[in-house]
């Protein structure tokens, strides 16, 4: 993926130069008619190859848009909207995701809202209400009211980097809990760890990219 984009800028560059040695060209009056052929020659390749390169470009157009079955649950404008989470750094962002209220509850014990809110270029797995429904509820209580633990559990869930869908294909990653996660999958379908499902994916905030799970992640003990 990175390879095509980065085929881009040179594409435009050489459309960009064509007219320009097209001009030089027929002010040369006796080599007017060989450039010109040779010019004519090359132009199917160069838009060939234009072509090519803003499919690639359309395809991680598409593929940067979110993605997955709780996605439709989103509401179409306000604050929880896409387009809302998106001005918001992630903490903020992951408040007005009424689906998120749990892990938000978790955070704010953890007093981990202005450390997730000012850090920059990272990724955040959520989970979500149900995901945490699925711990008893004793052990949930008890992890909740633990803010160490709750705090080594969350940081778990956090990447120091902006990791991208294409990225998660078959990833290991290190996490602010100083633990790895691993990921794998493909076009909409990714896995962490072997146990969570990302059910809404490739959603951005202000400074982090987002990836709902519908199970919680433990770190090693």
């Amino acid at each position: 993926m990175n390879t095509r984009i980065r085929r881009i800028p040179v594409a435009v560059a050489a459309v960009a130069i064509l007219p320009i040695a097209l001009s030089a060209c027929s002010d040369n009056g006796s080599d007017s008619s060989d450039s010109s052929a040779k010019a004519s020659s090359s132009a199917p390749a160069s838009t060939s190859a234009s072509d090519d390169d803003m499919t690639g470009s359309g395809d991680a157009s598409t593929a940067d848009q979110p993605f997955g079955p709780a996605c439709s649950a989103v509401p179409e404008n306000g604050a929880g909207s896409f387009d809302g989470m998106a001005k918001d750094p992630v903490a903020t962002a992951a408040s007005n995701n009424p689906a998120l209220s749990t892990l938000v509850t978790a955070v704010k014990k953890a007093g981990l809202v202005d450390t997730l809110n000012s850090a920059q270029n990272i990724t955040v797995f959520a989970p979500t209400n149900d995901a945490f429904d699925k711990i008893p509820k004793a052990t949930l209580d008890k992890v909740l009211n633990d803010k160490a633990q709750l705090t080594k559990i969350l940081t778990y869930h956090v990447v120091g980097e902006k990791l991208t869908p294409g990225d998660l294909s078959n990833g290991t990653f290190d996490t602010l809990e100083k633990g790895r996660i691993t990921t794998s999958g493909s076009a909409e379908s990714y896995t962490v760890n072997d146990s969570a499902e990302v059910v809404c994916g490739g959603v951005k905030t202000a400074n982090a990219n987002v990836y709902v799970i519908d199970a919680v992640l433990m770190p090693a003990n």
